[in-house]
């Protein structure tokens, strides 16, 4: 059986270095959706594979049927349900944005099987208002890096150039889960002033670094006092990983990935001494961990859509 739409939909990496809530970029790893057949309203079968796929098989727990749900739910439509095939390739609870994915696939089977016309800027309000914050969803949707700012009810977005194909992301990912409620909670309620604009300061940097090409100035645009200090102590080798790789004359820039534990590190050269030192690190501190070389200028979802879903469409709903 051929099925009836197909996602392939991009990790990400978000709060990047000094950009947190607001910065994130898509990087070549990739979950794989297919919604095989179409079932009653309602009704849902899941076939989960690789990473979570025993806790992801349930509906009620799997996130691509709330957000499916949720969507038919605000645009005010009624969509059918369906059995979902799905291979997960990126960890869960490690900070590349699993959730964010799960999110952008629920609410485009959404679009496809309700036949909602919604364009993408209100594509991308609809998976901000359902994840909370738009610094994953919108690099896993539109790709790339993206810079988005988000007040509950308005979203804005800019989207900033491509990587050169040289530089890379080196990605380390400990045998450790951070829940992004657990990484929210270790934040403090208040931080002092100096910090706030020394995180403006690095913000702005890295953005127009970015923009024009000024890589050499991402080492100090990607620093941080916000979070990053406070979320390094809760994952193993945290409170020391950063200042060894960044030391390495191949490293651009080190920051924790999302929320964490995995630490994301731009490379321009050889990537090996990068993803050895990340590794041992993490393997000193009691933790097995692996690493990922990734492009880091990734496509957004690339959707396919098979010519029998409106057909299927129509026979669920009983229309002829």
């Amino acid at each position: 059986m051929n099925p009836l739409i197909t996602l392939r939909v991009p990790a990400t990496s978000a709060n990047l270095g000094s950009g947190f809530d607001a910065i994130g970029m898509a990087v070549s790893l990739y979950n794989i959706f297919k919604v095989m057949e179409l079932m009653p309203e309602k009704e849902y079968k899941i076939e989960a594979h690789g990473e979570g796929a025993k806790e992801l098989s349930d509906p009620a727990a799997n996130l691509v049927i709330r957000a499916y749900e949720e969507a038919c739910e605000k645009w005010k439509v009624r969509g059918p349900g369906f059995s979902l095939w799905c291979h997960n390739i990126i960890p869960l609870c490690r900070g590349l944005g699993s959730s964010a994915g799960a999110v952008v696939a629920g609410v485009l089977i959404a679009k496809h099987l309700t036949g909602y016309d919604a364009d993408e800027e209100e594509l991308l309000r609809i998976m901000t208002m359902i994840e909370g914050h738009p610094d994953n969803v919108a690099p896993c949707f539109l790709g790339g890096m993206v810079v988005s700012c988000w007040d509950g009810e308005n979203l804005w977005y800019v989207s900033l150039p491509a990587l050169p194909p040289e530089m890379l992301c080196v990605v380390a990912v400990p045998d450790e889960r951070v829940k992004t409620s657990d990484a929210r909670k270790a934040l403090p309620k208040q931080v002092p002033f100096e910090d706030a604009v020394f995180n403006l300061g690095r913000a702005s940097l890295l953005t127009a670094a970015w923009a024009t090409g000024k890589w050499e100035y991402l080492k100090w645009g990607m620093d941080d006092r916000l979070h990053q200090q406070y979320r390094s102590k809760l994952f193993s080798g945290g409170e020391v990983i950063f200042s060894r790789v960044r030391e390495l004359p191949e490293c651009l820039s080190v920051a924790i990935s999302g929320s964490g534990p995995s630490v994301i590190a731009l490379v321009s050269g050889p990537t090996q001494r990068v993803a050895e030192t990340m590794c041992k690190t993490f393997t000193e501190h009691g933790v097995r961990s692996q690493f990922f070389v990734l492009d880091s200028s990734a496509h957004g979802p690339q959707v396919t859509v098979d010519m029998g879903l409106r057909d299927a469409i129509n026979k669920v709903w009983g229309e002829r």
